[in-house]
This record gives C-alpha cells, sequence and structure tokens, in this order.
C-alpha cells in the first residue's frame, strides 16, 4: 500500500542521506524526547549563578530555586532536617548514593548536581 507523503529525501552523489519531513510529525514523534532530554541535562541559570558568585552548594542552590525548606526536602529523604543540612553545605562531599537520593527528592537528574 502506498500512503502519499510530503517527505523529501536528499541524496549526495545518488546516496540518501537525509529526509526532511513535516514539522508537525517532527514534533509528534521526537519533540517531547528533545524536552525531557533537555531538561535532564541543563541548569538553570539562576541555580549556577548561585553556585559559581555565592559559593554555595549546587545541593542548596537547586533546593532554593525550587522554593523548597530543608525540612520539606528532609521529609522526601526520610532524613533530619539537620542531615540534610549537612549534606547541602558547601564543603560537603556527598557519596553518588546520597546525591541520587536528594536528586529524587528534588525531582531533578543526579547528574545536574555534578558540576
Amino acid at each position: 500500500m502506498n500512503i502519499p507523503t510530503n517527505h523529501q529525501v536528499i541524496t549526495h552523489h545518488g546516496v540518501p542521506v537525509a529526509v526532511v519531513v513535516p514539522y508537525e510529525e517532527y514534533a509528534a514523534a521526537f519533540a517531547s524526547d528533545a524536552a525531557q532530554v533537555a531538561k535532564e541535562l541543563t541548569v538553570p541559570h539562576e541555580v549556577a549563578a548561585r553556585v559559581l558568585k555565592e559559593q554555595v552548594s549546587p545541593i542548596r542552590a537547586w533546593r532554593e530555586h525550587l522554593e523548597l525548606t530543608q525540612a520539606e526536602v528532609a521529609a522526601r529523604m526520610e532524613v533530619s532536617q539537620s542531615a540534610f543540612a549537612q549534606m547541602e553545605a558547601p564543603e560537603a562531599k556527598p557519596r553518588m548514593n546520597t546525591l541520587k537520593k536528594v536528586a529524587a527528592a528534588l525531582g531533578i537528574a543526579p547528574d545536574q548536581l555534578r558540576w
């Protein structure tokens, strides 16, 4: 069965190298995935600026950016507020497992805390 399409095949020396598709088709197939990947791999300017200019930890900068208190994040992690305060101290060096738990409590990817 042949279904008409609006695809344009671009060739180079007779070999197909690319296909141009309508934007709506592209967006339906890939845009939501690209947006999710971008969200997971980026750090908002406000967070980066606080870490770089004010020397706060990435954990604290993210927490404050998300307008959460230490007590709220600690409750999500099922730890005490004072234990969480130690994790977000500028001199703290949390292990990867801890970063994963903090990231989950903040709703971000662990890599967004490691830079």
